[in-house]
């Protein structure tokens, strides 16, 4: 009978090994699924990327004329805008180079050097500068005069200090330095690069306003022509 617990098992088949049903461990991986092999057709397809060639995106077929020419405005700008950046920036040093050191040349004929006399004590000044002071020195002409000056703080009085006047005998600043013209010369040729890239800005953007106005118009004649030919409601 099919429930008597005395009938002996049956054999197993030859050639088969009696193996046990052994519990599966956990964290160890399922082998028998093989949908992760390569030749499986269940196998993820790789991500494309999602960057698209500059060419492709020139012959696309959505994209209007306007658009073609706006790119094409910003390229053109990226090659001209630092090509042209070394020329105006050696043109504007050399020209401020030019001005600065006739400034200064003509500093040094007009103004002279000389020694002035602390009337009374320089004031003390907790900060390492120079503080105002009266000084009486004597001008070009010969006559005595006195005038505030910027002198190092805490000097004693009747301590002499180099001042530079003007042949009607006012104080006035020394001539430029060399120093002070190469500082000069370097600002303007950084305001130089900076009104070429702000000029390929604006272009850039002034370009890109007429091309979306453009576009706008077009968008506006193309819906006017539509609706004409739009059913009316009844």
């Amino acid at each position: 009978m099919a429930g008597d617990p005395h009938r002996p098992l049956a054999p197993n088949t030859p050639g088969t090994p009696d193996t046990p049903d052994t519990p599966e461990t956990p964290g160890t991986p399922d082998t028998s699924n093989t949908s992760d092999t390569p030749n499986s057709p269940y196998t993820p397809r790789p991500l494309k990327s999602p960057y698209v060639p500059l060419w492709r995106r020139w012959r696309n077929p959505l994209r209007r004329r306007t658009d073609r020419l706006r790119t094409g405005l910003g390229l053109a700008l990226l090659l001209v805008v630092p090509a042209a950046l070394p020329p105006a920036m050696t043109w504007a040093a050399d020209r401020a180079h030019r001005h600065f050191s006739a400034t200064a040349e003509h500093q040094e004929r007009v103004r002279h050097r000389t020694t002035a006399v602390l009337v009374d004590a320089a004031p003390r000044s907790p900060a390492p500068r120079p503080v105002q002071a009266e000084v009486r020195y004597v001008g070009l002409d010969g006559g005595t005069r006195t005038a505030r000056t910027a002198v190092e703080p805490g000097l004693p009085a009747r301590s002499t200090v180099p001042v530079w006047v003007t042949a009607d005998g006012r104080l006035t600043e020394p001539p430029m330095s060399t120093d002070e013209i190469r500082s000069r010369t370097a600002g303007w040729a950084l305001v130089a690069a900076l009104a070429v890239a702000g000029t390929g800005a604006a272009a850039y953007g002034v370009g890109a306003l007429l091309l979306q106005r453009r576009n706008l118009a077009a968008w506006e004649a193309e819906w006017a022509g539509t609706a004409a030919r739009r059913p009316t409601p009844p």
